[in-house]
């Protein structure tokens, strides 16, 4: 039986410019996960993600690293709830 949670990410450091959404949509789909990713303002991405608890984990932790042009300081990850009528892992 898999246990469905949703998290809120928010990931500091150079993340944008560095294909991080990209590749967070990518990891996201290769783990069989919904929700969606942003840029933020204030130079941090975002992301709402929902699915199996083990595949979650798996993203929340490859987001301490991103991919290979990424330089992550931190990753604050919290509690959330899926969105109703979001299907798939898409870039906002």
């Amino acid at each position: 039986m898999t246990t469905v949670v949703a998290r809120r990410l928010l990931i500091s450091g150079h993340v944008q410019g560095v294909f991080f959404r990209q590749s967070t949509q990518n990891q996201a789909r290769r783990l069989g996960l919904s929700g969606w990713v942003r840029n933020l303002p204030d130079g941090r991405v975002e992301a709402k993600v929902w699915g199996d608890a083990e595949a979650v984990n798996a993203l929340a932790h490859w987001c301490h690293t991103g991919p290979a042009n990424a330089l992550v300081t931190d990753v604050s990850v919290e509690d959330s709830a899926p969105e109703p009528g979001v299907t798939g892992f898409r870039i906002r």
